[in-house]
């Protein structure tokens, strides 16, 4: 799998450059041939993991320009110190590196806090190139069903509206709380102004003081909802009154501050719709295959003969087409020869 994703890769960063094959990973269908084209199951949540993995140790950041930092568990937690020494290697600015850094820990924030799906982030990819581009390959998990979600640099202008690139899932759930949707605009917004309000004034909406053993308190939401409830730990307020202190001017300044988990941003954007009518979307946003055969032996057995071959092939033609161009540079270089001499 590593033989053949680097062979895919140098292809594409040969013919297209870097920012292509960012563009590609971060499409759901592509990734998804990808990782089919390279011998894994198309409904298997190691698909992600495996392939990821693969380009991670495919992918020279010297030779290609690109690099990946994070990975599967503790590994994802690893991204941010990975980046530092990839930039490093890469001559990045520390400017970008922070860029990027930030852009890491902001995109699983909104897939963990904001896009209240249900399924639990334990994978994280932050790929980036020598330019700073970036895309984001990060998935969870719901009981036995996965979901992938995918990010570009070049597509997003802001991290908490409409963000990303696709998001695959095997299903669609029912309900999900999407706080980065154009329609939670307006609970983005009121939320902001709650925090800059000064939090403690939201404990009066609340039916009693909560304790600190964390009970849950109850919200009198209106007719057309059914009641939810609003869970704010002791952390939470913490973080609440930090964000008051430091007056947030925007929602993607809000949900960068550390311990503003999903009950807190659930507990305020719930707030903003009983107070404001600030209504938020509960569409799930999640809207989304073999050359070599599956390693489950469907639709069958990976065969390793054509898996070698096919190596094989696109390294010869990435070689034929680096001659091919270096023929037609020694032509151009004696047509101005001839030119100069006449």
């Amino acid at each position: 799998m590593v033989r053949l994703s680097r062979a895919v890769a140098d292809y594409i960063v040969y013919e297209y450059g870097e920012a292509e094959l960012l563009r590609r990973l971060a499409s759901p269908v592509w990734f998804q041939a990808l990782a089919c084209a390279l011998g894994f199951d198309w409904h298997s949540s190691g698909t992600t993991t495996t392939t990821t993995g693969a380009l991670k140790l495919a992918l020279s950041p010297e030779e290609h320009g690109i690099a990946i930092a994070g990975g599967k568990g503790r590994a994802s937690r690893r991204a941010p110190g990975e980046i530092s020494e990839l930039a490093e290697v890469l001559n990045l600015p520390s400017s970008r590196e922070e860029e990027l850094i930030r852009a890491s820990r902001l995109s699983a924030k909104v897939d963990n806090a904001c896009v209240q799906d249900g399924y639990t982030l334990y994978h994280h990819a932050f790929i980036f190139t020598r330019r700073g581009e970036w895309c984001v390959v990060q998935q969870g998990m719901r009981r036995s069903y996965a979901r992938r979600y995918h990010w570009l640099s070049e597509g997003v202008e802001s991290f908490t509206r409409e963000p990303h690139s696709g998001i695959a899932s095997e299903r669609r759930e029912a309900r999900v709380l999407n706080l980065v949707a154009e329609e939670s605009e307006d609970v983005r917004r009121t939320s902001v102004d709650l925090v800059r309000d000064n939090p403690l004034k939201l404990r009066r909406y609340l039916r009693g003081q909560l304790t600190l053993d964390h009970s849950m308190q109850e919200l009198a939401m209106p007719a057309r909802h059914e009641l939810r409830r609003v869970d704010i730990s002791e952390q939470g307020w913490r973080a609440l009154m930090r964000a008051y202190e430091i007056q947030p001017a925007s929602y993607e300044e809000l949900i960068a501050l550390r311990g503003l988990g999903p009950k807190t941003l659930r507990a305020l954007a719930l707030l903003s719709e009983l107070l404001f009518g600030a209504e938020c979307s509960w569409q799930d946003p999640a809207k989304y295959s073999f050359a070599h055969g599956g390693k489950d032996g469907i639709p069958y057995p990976v065969d390793r003969e054509t898996y070698d071959r096919s190596i094989f092939l696109l390294k010869e033609a990435l070689e034929e087409a680096k001659l091919g161009r270096k023929e037609k540079y020694r032509a151009i270089a004696r047509l101005k020869d001839f030119l100069a001499q006449e």
